[in-house]
């Protein structure tokens, strides 16, 4: 890819903790990074920003287009303007 080319957003899925030890929430984090390191690193860094203790990173990949249904829709465009999002969501566990 070269720089005049748009990069994909990218989407982590995963789990977060606000206290260690406490209550698990899953996470999905929308951004657009220059590889997987830097998006990671900057998915972390977003999370400990808004107070999470805990995070466990799941998987790592490229949104193949722009999804149908909030809120990951307003996540895949605030990606696409340099923002950080993150969508958090009760586990079914």
């Amino acid at each position: 890819m070269n720089d005049n080319e748009e990069r994909p957003v990218t989407i982590i899925t995963g789990r977060v903790w606000r206290q260690k030890g406490g209550k698990s929430e899953g996470v999905h984090v929308m951004l657009v990074a220059p590889d997987d390191d830097s998006a990671v690193r900057q998915a972390l860094e977003a999370l400990a920003k808004e107070g999470y203790a805990e995070a466990e990173l799941d998987q790592i990949g490229d949104m193949q287009g722009e999804p149908d249904d909030e809120p990951h829709f307003s996540a895949f465009q605030g990606a696409l303007e340099g923002e950080v999002s993150i969508i958090t969501f009760d586990e079914d566990r």
